[in-house]
């Protein structure tokens, strides 16, 4: 039998409540006193709007990628050329952006670390919107190509590939040893790949 919600209005008021719980602790970590805690509501209204634990983990994911990316193409439809929409996703990741993404770092490295051995509806989510970012990344490329902004002979999925692995290992180093120098180092890197490929 097909579950279905309550209230489409609480269910969206528990998703924004504990997205960034989940974000930060994680499904696992995060218990359903947290999220009653959070929520202000009884496991009986949580589990009246979602069927399980996960499937609000999942919600929370959905929601947390979305912000992300609405950040990143709000700001890169501002830009006008190919070359600085491509730079606006390596700037609005520096730390110094404080850019509002969801509290907790990037909801992509976040879940695939956490579930890639433990919740593979998780995984796939987190695998989803990876994908979704390469695309958004090399359709620029593209369109740039085309615009005779980047060089004719460059890998467009490459390009894209070699940019997000910079910035999420920035986030890694960030995270993982707090030193500046690291982070800054690799925003470099990242901004030198988006040069070379610039014919302007």
């Amino acid at each position: 039998m097909k579950f279905i919600p309550r209230s489409e209005t609480t269910r969206r008021r528990i998703v924004e409540s504990t997205a960034e719980l989940f974000n930060k602790k994680g499904a696992l970590g995060t218990s359903v006193s947290e999220l009653e805690k959070a929520t202000g509501m009884t496991r009986g209204s949580i589990y009246g709007n979602f069927e399980n634990k996960d499937a609000v983990a999942l919600a929370a994911f959905d929601f947390n990628w979305g912000l992300k990316r609405k950040l990143l193409t709000d700001e890169v439809n501002r830009c006008v050329g190919y070359k600085d929409k491509l730079l606006a996703h390596i700037l609005l990741h520096h730390p110094s952006a404080k850019t509002p993404f969801t509290a907790g770092g990037c909801p992509l490295q976040n879940t695939t670390m956490e579930a890639d051995d433990t919740n593979d509806l998780l995984r796939n989510k987190a695998a989803k919107g990876l994908k979704s970012w390469i695309n958004d990344l090399t359709a620029i490329i593209e369109n740039g190509i085309r615009a005779k902004e980047f060089k004719t002979d460059i890998d467009a999925l490459d390009t894209a590939l070699h940019i997000v692995s910079i910035i999420e290992g920035a986030a890694l180093f960030a995270r993982s040893t707090q030193d500046m120098k690291y982070v800054n180092r690799l925003f470099d890197i990242a901004g030198r790949v988006i040069d070379d490929i610039s014919i302007i």
